[in-house]
């Protein structure tokens, strides 16, 4: 039997019960959007946790500590940062040394008049800045001596001295806030750090020590590069290093660094190198200890409600089988007359799962269809409405989805429905085949 002809009978039997097709088409449409819902639901938990952990910093960040406080045989050297970039994975390594045991402030503005009583310092390899993400709100990078880059949030730590105590100072939480606890707007504050010069002030037990420093970018806040990305001070290490000679003159010190952080290319392979690091004998800190956790009980929630789902399409793949067996017994005499004009028997097996599995691509691509919109409406919902901006994000992504189906979810649910609809044919194509010719002819 050709393909064609076999495409074609398939298509006239089903239609010739459309009620009856069109209902058994409706249980595998429902078992399906009930696994497509579901798991896209699980997905969407997922998704929410990710962007809430992406919020608290980069999640390929590995924070390397040197072991027991920087005791021990193991430094945190330039040594040591050449094996870590040499290791698998590793796109940038970055070492870190915060300026230490120093009381520092800041001073800007005509007269001093600007002036912030703490501030955090580090020096960091500027060369790895852009490898290692750091996103820049204003202005470049550190491009000569005396540059440095301050935290987003730097110019809210200073006080106008010109103004009396109490309004002396803008909080950078004063802005509006919407229903759901965000923030919609921040407050400008004094002034405008990009470009500006500061002094920088130290105390020391031999006087006070200044040094002028050019803001050559401000660094958007992230908590897994530092502290300093938000309101502190970056500077290049040598820089550091001066700074640090000057305030303990002649005092003899030891080339290691507070930390060194570590990207790595994916977040799938954060663990792994973690263990690596591990095992060279350095504390490691990354966001993988909170995710991996979240993210195994993610995927058990779209395990249990996955198999929620399926229960339906179990209860869909028996209604094809009963449909197919009550086509069997209406069509005994059609089924005899194809084996008396000499039809294979695996032509005649392979009509009746043809049927089943197109019962199952109906009912999946309808319940993808069905599954999409309901998908949205959902989104649309939890969004607040229907607006360009939410539209957008209930298709596109970029906010708190609430259900989220991706293209490999769609084709598993036509792929599983398309197998499901097989498997239920199988036993009433295998009964078909064994009904002999002569019975069948004589069958009413």
């Amino acid at each position: 039997m050709r393909k064609q002809d076999l495409l074609r009978l398939c298509l006239q039997n089903l239609l010739r019960r459309k009620s009856r097709t069109l209902l058994t088409v409706l249980g595998v449409v429902i078992g399906g959007c009930s696994i497509v819902i579901m798991v896209s639901l699980g997905i969407g938990m997922k998704e929410s946790q990710e962007r809430l952990l992406s919020q608290m910093g980069d999640l390929t960040i590995i924070t390397v500590n040197p072991p027991q406080g920087g005791r021990g045989k193991t430094k945190l050297d330039e040594a040591a940062v050449r094996r870590l970039r040499a290791l698998g994975g590793v796109t940038a390594v970055m070492p870190r040394r915060p300026l230490e045991g120093a009381s520092v402030r800041l001073v800007t503005g005509t007269a001093g008049r600007y002036v912030a009583d703490w501030t955090s310092v580090a020096g960091l390899d500027a060369s790895q800045m852009e490898a290692m993400g750091f996103s820049l709100e204003q202005g470049g990078g550190i491009e000569k001596s005396g540059d440095v880059i301050v935290g987003q949030f730097t110019a809210y730590s200073f006080r106008d001295t010109m103004r009396p105590e109490g309004s002396d100072t803008v909080s950078r939480w004063g802005g509006g806030w919407d229903e759901n606890g965000n923030q919609t707007s921040v407050p400008d504050p004094f002034f405008d750090p990009m470009g500006k010069t500061l002094t920088l002030e130290v105390e020391t037990d031999a006087g006070k020590i200044t040094v002028p420093l050019r803001v050559a970018g401000v660094v958007k806040e992230d908590y897994s590069k530092g502290m300093e990305t938000s309101d502190g001070i970056l500077m290049c290490l040598a820089d550091l290093q001066k700074l640090v000679e000057k305030i303990s003159p002649g005092k003899k010190t030891e080339k290691t660094f507070a930390n060194v952080l570590v990207k790595v290319s994916d977040i799938s392979r954060v663990a792994d190198v973690e263990k690596e690091i591990k095992a060279m004998g350095f504390i490691t800190e990354s966001m993988e200890s909170i995710r991996a956790p979240m993210e195994k009980e993610a995927r058990q929630k779209q395990m249990m409600l996955g198999g929620l789902g399926a229960i339906s399409l179990i209860v869909a793949a028996i209604g094809i089988t009963n449909t197919m067996i009550m086509s069997i017994s209406e069509r005994t005499k059609e089924i005899g007359v194809m084996k008396a004009l000499g039809c294979f028997v695996r032509d005649i097996r392979l009509l009746f799962l043809a049927e089943a599995a197109a019962i199952g691509f109906a009912g999946g691509v309808v319940s993808c269809a069905v599954s999409l919109a309901a998908s949205l409406v959902t989104n649309l919902v939890s969004l607040g409405g229907v607006t360009p901006e939410t539209l957008r994000t209930a298709v596109f992504g970029g906010g708190a989805r609430i259900s989220v189906i991706p293209p490999w979810l769609l084709a598993f649910a036509v792929v599983f429905s398309v197998l499901i609809g097989v498997g239920s044919g199988y036993y009433p194509a295998g009964k078909a085949v064994k009904i002999p010719a002569l019975e069948a002819i004589k069958s009413d």
